[in-house]
């Protein structure tokens, strides 16, 4: 049996040979990448870190997917802006006892993402380090009227969903406990650990979005304005952002936000309806626009989008469930309770 090859082993110079061939060999190789964005758009620049025990294990995480899960974050974070990815660069932290198997494997996981996403990895670098980490910043462009901002929400607008949430905390329940994947059917399991390990971002919704005219009329003709961002943090957590950046309220309908059936048979109804709101990494988006472009998109989209509340001008934000009547509550009340993913 052979010994496995290490980082240490290749040096900087090496590891940087064998990971150069993930890039495009015309952009790379120089002390910078140059890139061409559309005529009249915005770049729009994103940065995620991800660190070994706090956002992966090897308990949870093959390298393969750390890889994949880090240019989701990134990609998703471009969505919540309305941008189309070009590129990413990486920078690389780790020590030198790590296989050189394991980087590569990464690598292949950020390659599998970018690909699905017609995106390309246009440079980095890496250092060594007592934790793995992995520095990601993302490029998009984006028409800057179509550009999706936080603080964009207006009273009256609706609150859309793109998909299911509560599904990646789900996940890595799973994966932390396989004693109970006996109470959920094989597509169940499946479903929740795919969640956690390989997340989507909702670039799919771009094109649909757009479909929408960049001014209604209202009186006179106005822009067109659509505030969100993405649910990396908790669905809960998406809504207080956007209400507090955009100085409004809002009224959630519980009954319009769906729960897993596999979440509800693996913890139950209450800690099920916490993770909805705030396990995190769901990575779908949280749009605000008027009512009628919100019902549009949602029949485009299907798949568990849905309209689950309204903006008001007053600044609080109530969950109110008209199913069974009973009295509205804040949304910091399940905030308190347990406040999704914070560092510190």
């Amino acid at each position: 049996m052979t010994d496995e090859l290490l980082v240490k082993d290749l040096g900087e110079h090496g590891l940087l040979e064998r990971l150069q061939c993930f890039c495009p060999p015309d952009i790379v190789g120089d002390d910078g990448a140059i890139l061409t964005i559309a005529s009249q758009k915005s770049l729009v620049v994103t940065t995620d870190v991800l660190v070994d025990g706090v956002h992966f294990s090897d308990r949870t995480t093959s390298p393969f997917d750390v890889g994949w899960r880090a240019v989701a974050a990134n990609l998703s974070d471009l969505a919540a802006m309305g941008a189309k990815p070009i590129g990413i660069t990486v920078g690389l932290s780790l020590p030198g006892t790590k296989p050189v198997s394991w980087v590569e494997s990464v690598y292949q996981g950020m390659s599998a993402c970018l690909e699905t996403y017609q995106t390309l990895l246009v440079g980095g670098d890496i250092c060594r380090s007592t934790v793995v980490s992995l520095a990601i910043t993302a490029l998009g462009e984006v028409l800057p009227q179509r550009a999706i901002c936080r603080h964009q929400a207006r009273p009256g607008d609706a609150i859309l969903i793109t998909g299911l949430h509560g599904l990646s905390r789900g996940g890595l329940e799973l994966l932390l406990n396989p004693d109970q994947a006996d109470l959920l059917t094989r597509e169940e399991q499946e479903r929740l650990i795919k969640a956690h390990q390989r997340p989507r971002p909702r670039l799919d919704v771009l094109p649909y979005l757009r479909e929408i005219p960049e001014s209604i009329a209202i009186g006179e003709a106005m822009p067109l304005a659509i505030a969100g961002m993405d649910s990396s943090d908790g669905l809960a957590d998406a809504i207080q952002q956007i209400c507090q950046r955009s100085r409004v309220g809002a009224i959630i309908e519980r009954s319009g936000i769906q729960v897993f059936s596999g979440l509800t048979k693996l913890v139950g109804n209450e800690t099920a309806w916490s993770w909805v709101l705030n396990g995190g990494e769901d990575f779908e988006l949280v749009l605000c626009l008027p009512q009628f472009y919100a019902i549009k998109l949602v029949e485009m989209l299907g798949n568990y989008a849905a309209i689950i509340g309204t903006i008001t001008a007053n600044t609080t934000i109530q969950i109110v469930d008209s199913s069974n009547l009973a009295s509205p509550q804040l949304l910091t009340e399940f905030l308190n309770q347990d406040q999704g993913f914070q560092h510190f």
